[in-house]
């Protein structure tokens, strides 16, 4: 960029009142902070009073297409250092907390126990530790079971545990979703799963909602499968005036 015309302040406020609908930008960042460090050297930056200072902050702003606020940080820079450098970007690192024999571990863990759910398999990992103090386990007796997926799902993993699989969906639906019609006769149905206790399964009741005439019938089924749920929702259906 050839500003050498702009050689004083009066030809800088001359520039800028002459060209306020114009607008530059420049194209790579190294060029633009070498340019902005020559213009605070040649107008001697450092010495100048506060009006100078803004006027030159200014023509900088607008001649490499910079806000006000990035050309500040720039100039602080120089009057900081004496010179402006871009500063490369570092990739923030966090601390590694699983190893690599972890991960060995994990997969050897899995082809014994013939690759179990994942917080099966943390339990076990847990008692290995806790009650059998095998110190190999120490990392992973407290992995949680997101973790342990993310584990499962590494490259180093995959290449000691070959047979492992992640849970599928099954391919036969238990249920279709419509969108809702608006008139009497269709029907809203929710369940929900009261939770287990002692472990023994529990139930999962079934709301059955008219959308017009809000009338409601509760049932209760204690499995979510076609032999369980067509006969309650037969029987719902025909409870509900026709």
């Amino acid at each position: 960029m050839d500003d050498s015309e702009a050689g004083s302040l009066e030809q800088i406020r001359a520039f800028l009142a002459g060209s306020r609908e114009v607008r530059f930008a420049g194209e790579r960042r190294e060029e633009v902070y070498g340019w902005v460090e020559q213009t605070l050297v040649r107008h001697q930056y450092a010495s100048l009073k506060r009006p100078g200072k803004g006027l030159v902050r200014s023509y900088i702003a607008r001649m490499t297409g910079l806000s006000r606020a990035q050309a500040t940080r720039l100039i602080m820079a120089y009057r900081e250092t004496g010179r402006i450098k871009a500063v490369a970007y570092r990739r923030t690192k966090f601390a590694t907390h699983y190893t690599a024999a972890d991960v060995v571990l994990l997969a050897y863990v899995d082809k014994a126990h013939g690759n179990l759910s994942g917080p099966a398999t943390r339990r076990i990992l847990e008692r290995a530790y806790s009650q059998y103090n095998q110190a190999a386990y120490q990392r992973l007796a407290a992995i949680s079971v997101a973790h342990l997926y993310r584990l499962r799902n590494s490259e180093s993993y995959r290449k000691r545990n070959a047979s492992y699989q992640p849970t599928r969906p099954t391919p036969i639906p238990i249920g279709e979703r419509r969108k809702p019609q608006g008139l009497p006769g269709y029907l809203r149905i929710d369940t929900v799963h009261q939770g287990d206790l002692d472990g023994r399964k529990g139930l999962y009741h079934i709301n059955v909602i008219d959308q017009v005439t809000q009338g409601e019938i509760i049932a209760s089924t204690p499995q979510i499968s076609e032999l369980w749920l067509l006969p309650v929702g037969q029987t719902c259906w025909d409870s509900f005036p026709s």
